[in-house]
């Protein structure tokens, strides 16, 4: 719903304050039209339809369970050995947000360990 001519109308013969004021009044309106748009006409969500993940690296359909958790129990071992070498060498903040990867990590570590036992219980 645009207008073709501001509100209140740009006089040239006015004064600068009154043509400044008037401006600012179509900067108003325009950011008063964004945010009705945005909060009553929002953007479609983002659904798994419209996701389209990249093929370059696929795993193999044919990948059994198992064997996915034991690789991505193994894959999070070595990433908490390398965060945890890595904060070794760092001091201050930014070790204590090392050792907290590390500890996520190790978390999720223990949760796929707990899958596979689920899996396979011998």
């Amino acid at each position: 719903m645009t207008k073709p001519v501001p509100d209140p109308p740009v006089n040239t013969t006015t004064s600068n304050a009154e043509a400044s004021r008037a401006e600012e009044l179509l900067k108003d309106r325009e950011a008063i039209k964004r945010a009705l748009d945005y909060y009553l006409d929002p953007p479609t969500p983002y659904t798994e339809k419209t996701r389209r993940p990249s093929t370059m690296f696929i795993v193999a359909p044919n990948m059994d369970t198992e064997s996915l958790l034991a690789h991505a129990c193994e894959s999070l071992a070595t990433a908490s050995v390398l965060a945890s070498d890595f904060a070794n060498d760092l001091t201050g903040p930014q070790r204590y947000t090392a050792l907290a990867i590390q500890q996520s990590i190790m978390l999720a570590e223990l949760a796929v360990n707990r899958a596979l036992d689920n899996v396979d219980p011998a």
